[in-house]
């Protein structure tokens, strides 16, 4: 999501390029994807890879259109599923890059000819201005911040070519620098970001946004359609300027988009198994991101779905301290009415800024090391505090006694996810697990386990992954759901530029 402060990357090490037929009406083009079985030992360069609740865990696009009706191959990459990857060409003649289209930036990029000193330009295809005669220079400098790993270059306008779309003068970045292991072991070249101008880098203009302003789709609208069964050689659909009957059932339920940038909306309630967390009863934010793989929320909405499912993280020395601690004194306050929002702040464990709790020890950036660390410390038992305090909000609202409650509480700490945000399941329980439902535009959108459970491996040594992984944004921003690819596999996903608004189906 470029410089984003949500940022789940996952790099992976497998993708077969095979040719696929695509078909393209007048102002409406669709594309044909494929996609491969993901090897499970490319989870290593996630891991090398990962930093705690700020990467993003695959990052993946779709794409693909022929000439002649002859179709370049464009897959969409998911975490622990199959890959998905989509190919562009720029300049004229057509240089191909393989890119990721992403719905969570708004920058297109590309490795340049003139990136000397990064060993991951030389991994990949790299744009050669020499060789096109529409370029045109641009020189202005640009960086992009991902979570983790980083690009540096200057932008250049030349003609892009998406399938059998062309679009002219074209801004993006040659990156002339990638540093780190992040690019260097992915099997993408660049990114095509297909958010909002507000968050492109340099304040350039989207790709999307120049086939609208050139004419060369009817109407404004992009719709993903992503078939979760690994097994089958077809992997998904994007088309641009509409979408698919066949890809969906019913009507999609459409919400308006409440902050430019990112596609986002206001999202309600999610359920366990038909109850309430009561964490989002009164409003979360959510963004549908096709760059995202996995389903990020809440940390303690994140680890009451765990403690449902049966999934194993790692156990939180924190978690435990505040209940063992506070915990009694926490429960009293509640029930006597206390802000849910100052309990944590009259256990001394936060500070009250006026709306929620914040570290109760703010450090200088100059502070020595163990002055740095105990200001981990302090924010580490600030965030266990609120989790405990909503964990015991939802149990009181079920009549729970006091002792079962911190007994249950103090189960939760050990299902909290582990720092890579990688949770495992027993495969052999999805039948016993709960659905898992949000409340968008006033209708349930439920995941069965079979869609919310990401197995890798057949027979004995099958692995099962939770889709679900932590991630926390702080007031006014947040708190924050990122629907990826788990939950976009499930229910067809329309972005309307038009209307300015995000629907979903369930997938055909």
């Amino acid at each position: 999501m470029g410089t984003r402060s949500v940022a789940l990357v996952l790099l992976a090490a497998v993708l077969l390029q095979t040719l696929l037929p695509a078909s393209a009406a007048e102002g409406l083009v669709r594309f044909a994807l494929k996609k491969r079985p993901i090897d499970p030992n490319s989870r290593v360069a996630a891991r090398l890879a990962g930093e705690e609740g700020q990467r993003r865990q695959g990052l993946r696009g779709a794409n693909s259109l022929g000439d002649g009706g002859e179709g370049d191959l464009v897959a969409l990459k998911n975490y622990m599923n199959a890959q998905y990857f989509g190919e562009v060409g720029i300049g004229t003649p057509a240089q191909k890059f393989t890119v990721i289209f992403d719905t969570g930036s708004s920058n297109l990029w590309v490795p340049s000819s003139k990136c000397y000193f990064s060993i991951a330009c030389f991994f990949h295809s790299r744009y050669k201005s020499g060789q096109s005669s529409t370029y045109q220079k641009n020189g202005k400098p640009a960086a992009i911040q991902y979570g983790t790993g980083s690009i540096a270059g200057f932008f250049s306008e030349d003609s892009v070519t998406v399938g059998d779309l062309v679009v002219k003068d074209q801004e993006f970045i040659e990156a002339t620098k990638e540093p780190g292991l992040t690019f260097m072991v992915a099997k993408f070249d660049g990114i095509l970001g297909l958010g909002f101008q507000e968050i492109s880098v340099g304040d350039a203009v989207p790709v999307w946004y120049k086939m609208v302003e050139q004419g060369v789709i009817s109407d404004p609208v992009f719709s993903f359609w992503f078939n979760r069964h690994s097994d089958e050689g077809e992997g998904g659909e994007i088309v641009f300027g509409g979408m698919d009957p066949s890809h969906y059932k019913g009507n999609h339920t459409y919400v308006p988009v409440t902050q430019k940038g990112y596609w986002q909306f206001e999202m309600g309630d999610v359920l366990i198994g038909g109850k309430t967390t009561g964490f989002c009863a009164g409003g979360c934010s959510a963004i549908a991101d096709s760059g995202t793989s996995l389903l990020a929320g809440p940390t303690a909405i994140i680890t009451e779905i765990n403690e449902k499912i049966g999934a194993t993280g790692v156990v939180s020395q924190e978690c435990k301290t505040v209940v063992s601690q506070y915990g009694q004194q926490i429960l009293d306050l509640l029930l006597a009415e206390t802000q849910p929002a100052k309990i944590c702040s009259q256990v001394g464990l936060c500070t009250f800024d006026g709306k929620r709790g914040i570290s109760a020890e703010i450090k200088s950036v100059v502070d020595d090391e163990a002055g740095k660390s105990n200001g981990l410390q302090s924010d580490a038992m600030c965030n266990a505090c609120e989790m405990a305090v909503v964990w015991m909000q939802n149990q009181l609202v079920q009549n729970k006694t006091e002792e079962v409650i911190l007994k249950y509480i103090n189960q939760l700490c050990d299902q909290l996810p582990s720092p890579m945000g990688e949770s495992s399941v027993d495969c052999s329980s999805l039948a016993s697990m709960p659905e898992i439902a949000f409340s968008i535009g006033g209708k349930k959108f439920a995941l069965k386990p079979e869609q919310y459970i990401l197995k890798v491996g057949e027979g004995p040594a099958a692995q099962c992954i939770s889709g679900f992984t932590a991630l926390d944004i702080p007031p006014p921003r947040g708190p924050l759901w990122i629907l990826g690819d788990v939950f976009m596999g499930a229910y067809h996903t329309v972005f309307d530029y038009g209307k300015l608004r995000v629907g979903f189906a369930k997938s055909a």
